[in-house]
């Protein structure tokens, strides 16, 4: 399999077939560090965005931005309550692989932090 960036966006081959591409498509939501905060947040409960913003310290087009791909891609809900949107998780399947996603980094220990293509320390920060 080969993962081809078209466009800023990653995106696994033809041969792949459809449900390798939506697997692609859901780690790559969540490869986002704002994403996945965001994510972490709601696993914990709802919020507004300006609770977001406030807890993240990030500007709010900012937040908005991710909350609206974590939206579009379904992981995210939102309820409206007058003029506010309350944000939660739209499947509660995510706590199963965020919490997998723990187990995997804690049995691999320090080795994905320091991948040379994607840790922590390839980043440019």
């Amino acid at each position: 399999m080969t993962i081809n960036n078209v466009g800023g966006c990653l995106s696994a081959d033809s041969e792949s077939g459809p449900a390798l591409d939506s697997a692609v498509a859901l780690f790559h939501s969540l490869s986002d560090g704002t994403r996945l905060a965001i994510v972490r947040r709601l696993a914990r409960g709802e919020a507004r965005v300006a609770d977001l913003v406030a807890e993240l310290g990030l500007a709010q087009s900012t937040v908005s931005a991710h909350v609206a791909c974590l939206r579009d891609c379904k992981l995210v809900e939102g309820r409206p309550q007058g003029r506010q949107v309350f944000y939660s998780l739209a499947r509660p399947e995510l706590l199963d692989l965020l919490a997998a996603a723990e187990t995997v980094l804690a049995a691999t220990g320090s080795a994905v932090a320091l991948c040379p293509n994607y840790g922590t320390e390839s980043a440019a920060w």
